[in-house]
């Protein structure tokens, strides 16, 4: 099996090849071509100035004689060529021997001996007739050749440097396809072996190998962060279980051996531990069920504005017997109808609003207000409690998570959020949190619009 630098390189490589070699034939095949079109042009361009020669010779002479035009016989012989003089009826003037070309260079073989018979006219009569004949194997001259050499040379010189260095570009370029990848995977067998502490510096100027760089980096930091959550969860739910348990048994034991005496009070106090715990075990499977998604949810319009003001309504008592100013503000002129399912929105803000009371301080102010946007309902519930710290605010609507001030000095499960997340998520509502220490927080709802 190949890995994919040697596989990226092999078909860079094969593709460079199979196009130079191409490119290399056909610039070799046309330039062979032209230069066969341009010689015979020169060819043909020679033997009209022969016959041009004539012409005027028999002008000049006013007839064809033995010694007509035998001063070409010379340049025939360097051309490798012959020239026979015909009169006008045919007859021979004179002629060169076919035998007498100089054809060393080509041995035995010289060809197929071809000629080619022109008319000289002169006032439109044909006063007589040129052969021009020549060998096959000559039709181009010895410099031609060379010529035509030095061309085939240079198209594969030229083909191999150019695959020399199409094959280093290839090589460079497959390192850096290569590089990100098999760094994306090496990362991913060491995540699936569980070692989440780790995180890749390559970079590349692709935009997808990057980003698969990117989404493994993210990838190993939320399965690190899940990690975390996981032990974090075994350990709060041991935490939270454990502590009303311990109660009750400590507790029974000291009644059964007589150190506290079975009264009223104590058994009072029992129930209540009793009931925190049944609370917790409800809440959790309240929240499992919602992750399912196992909960049918009854949708329908409602009037937002109403169920947030009946919430404020049933939860004013309580914040006023703990001197916290709760007040909550309707925009007017606007339409709040929403389409959910009514217990679970209340369950939201019934939520919210604990929290809200339960983080705020006596004579401290908790706001909610409604208003409307182009596309969107927005609903917004601020308090002056104790904040969330920056670092804390991602993780407050995971399951049981609490932050270290709230878990030392105020009761709570860590349920209530993760609750409002699935609900709203359900929906397909939004919320965002804005927090700082000891100045409160805001959880904004984004609700879409009902389509008219």
């Amino acid at each position: 099996m190949q890995n994919i630098r040697k596989r990226l390189s092999i078909l860079f490589a094969a593709s460079s090849i199979g196009a130079i070699l191409l490119i290399t034939l056909f610039v070799n095949i046309t330039i062979n071509n032209k230069f066969d079109e341009y010689m015979k042009h020169i060819q043909n361009r020679r033997y009209e100035r022969i016959t041009d020669y004539f012409q005027e010779l028999y002008k000049l002479e006013g007839s064809f004689k033995a010694s007509s035009g035998r001063e070409l016989i010379h340049e025939a012989h360097m051309s490798n060529y012959c020239l026979t003089l015909y009169d006008e009826n045919k007859n021979i003037i004179w002629g060169m021997d076919p035998s007498s070309l100089s054809l060393d260079d080509m041995g035995s073989d010289r060809g197929v001996y071809t000629t080619k018979t022109y008319d000289i006219l002169v006032e439109e009569k044909t006063v007589g007739y040129v052969e021009i004949g020549q060998y096959s194997s000559v039709l181009l001259t010895e410099e031609d050749e060379s010529f035509k050499a030095a061309i085939n040379s240079s198209i594969i010189l030229s083909g191999l440097m150019t695959l020399v260095i199409v094959i280093g570009i290839s090589i460079y370029f497959s390192r850096q396809f290569s590089a990100p990848i098999k760094e994306a995977v090496n990362m991913s067998v060491n995540l699936s072996k569980g070692n989440f502490n780790q995180s890749s510096k390559i970079k590349s100027n692709i935009e997808e190998l990057e980003s698969l760089i990117n989404s493994t980096n993210l990838l190993a930091e939320k399965l690190k962060y899940q990690e975390e959550l996981r032990r974090r969860l075994v350990t709060d739910i041991f935490h939270e279980i454990r502590t009303p348990l311990n109660v009750l048994q400590n507790n029974l034991e000291a009644m059964i051996d007589g150190i506290y005496p079975i009264s009223e009070e104590r058994l009072s106090y029992l129930n209540d531990e009793v009931i925190r715990f049944g609370k917790l075990l409800n809440n959790l499977n309240t929240l499992k069920e919602f992750e399912e998604e196992s909960i049918k949810l009854d949708f329908q319009e409602l009037k937002l504005d109403e169920l947030v003001a009946e919430v404020c309504r049933d939860y004013y008592p309580l914040a006023r017997d703990k001197e916290i100013e709760l007040s909550w503000y309707i925009a007017p002129n606007s339409d709040y109808t929403v389409l959910g399912d009514k217990d679970k929105l209340k369950q939201v803000f019934i939520n919210l609003l604990s929290n809200g009371i339960k983080f705020s301080s006596s004579g401290s102010i908790i706001d909610i207000k409604i208003f409307s946007e182009e596309k969107e309902i927005v609903v917004e519930v601020k308090d002056k409690g104790i904040g969330i710290a920056k670092e804390d605010i991602p993780f407050i609507f995971e399951r049981l998570y609490r932050v270290d001030k709230s878990r030392q000095e105020i009761e709570g499960s860590g349920i209530g959020l993760s609750i409002v997340k699935s609900i709203l998520e359900l929906h397909f509502f939004k919320i965002e949190v804005n927090s700082e220490m000891d100045q409160g927080t805001i959880f904004t709802i984004h609700i879409p619009r009902i389509s008219p």
